[in-house]
């Protein structure tokens, strides 16, 4: 069964089994990602650590005091009756004077830990509050460091073995990338970095864009993706330029865990297999 037909939207007000209670039912595995050791990129201090839970209080904070915000909780089932948080989808509309945002979270079952593996925030600016294309670029490479690759508006950080993967671009300064954010994606650095890899048919770049397109942010429809992606994770910032050619209209950002989709899927197809589909209950004292 798809993910879209098992979820369920639920207001903020009722309360499900929680996560914790689950984790301790169906003995948890921590699974595995590209962002390890001193890698950990984060989208509003979501990194790959989070579960849905902390990422939840992110998520409103976030937005807090917008009373014109829609806040979607996606529920899904792991076996026949216990329930976890599975998708987060908030935003806040864009407005003549007052820019919009919106946040979108994919979380693995609670036998992988209900840990985050696709996160994504897009501002959308009001006329008036459109910042420059090159303090954007600017702040991004203060947080994030050099990218990848650069073009076709994006910056792209693309990780793989706990390290960001160098296809010799000359992006180390800020300058140098807002030089090359609009034009095509270099051929040469795109062909070196599929045949770096060492593995795998599918292009990063090419995964990061179809997960965010996807109506669906499910393990299911990201799994095969992620089994033939040349990468273990991708980081990826696009602007999209304003009438002003110096402004930018939309910023968005992504955080794609493939070494962690391709975990997760695994832990939960196991536990679901192992019979550890359900809580279990004890018998109570008579």
């Amino acid at each position: 069964m798809s993910l879209r037909a098992s979820l369920i939207v639920l207001a903020l007000g009722p309360a499900v089994l929680s996560t914790a209670s689950l984790a301790a039912e169906i003995k948890p595995k921590t699974p595995d990602s590209a962002f390890a050791g001193k890698l950990h990129p984060d989208i509003l201090g979501i990194t790959a650590e989070t579960t849905a839970d902390a990422a939840r209080s992110v998520f409103e904070t976030a937005l807090k005091g917008r009373a014109d915000g829609k806040n979607e909780i996606g529920q899904a089932k792991f076996g026949p009756s216990a329930s976890y948080t599975a998708t987060l989808n908030f935003s806040v509309p864009l407005g003549a004077k007052q820019s919009g945002e919106a946040l979108v979270a994919g979380f693995s079952s609670p036998a992988s830990e209900n840990r985050v593996y696709f996160v994504s925030r897009t501002l959308n600016f009001a006329d008036n509050e459109q910042p420059a294309k090159a303090d954007m670029i600017k702040q991004v490479m203060d947080k994030y460091g050099t990218p990848t690759i650069v073009g076709d508006q994006h910056l792209y950080y693309v990780y793989r073995g706990n390290s960001i993967v160098s296809v010799g671009g000359k992006f180390n300064k800020p300058a140098l990338a807002l030089d090359a954010i609009d034009k095509p994606l270099d051929p040469r650095m795109a062909l070196k970095l599929n045949a770096d890899s060492g593995r795998g048919r599918g292009s990063c770049v090419a995964v990061v864009k179809r997960s965010v397109a996807a109506k669906e942010k499910s393990l299911a429809a990201l799994i095969e993706d992620a089994r033939g992606a040349n990468c273990d994770g991708v980081f990826s910032v696009q602007f999209t330029p304003s009438t002003q050619a110096d402004r930018i209209s939309i910023a968005q950002f992504v955080l794609l865990d493939v070494k962690r989709v391709i975990s997760a899927s695994a832990i939960d197809a196991e536990a679901m297999a192992a019979g550890g589909d359900a809580p279990k209950g004890s018998a109570p004292k008579l």
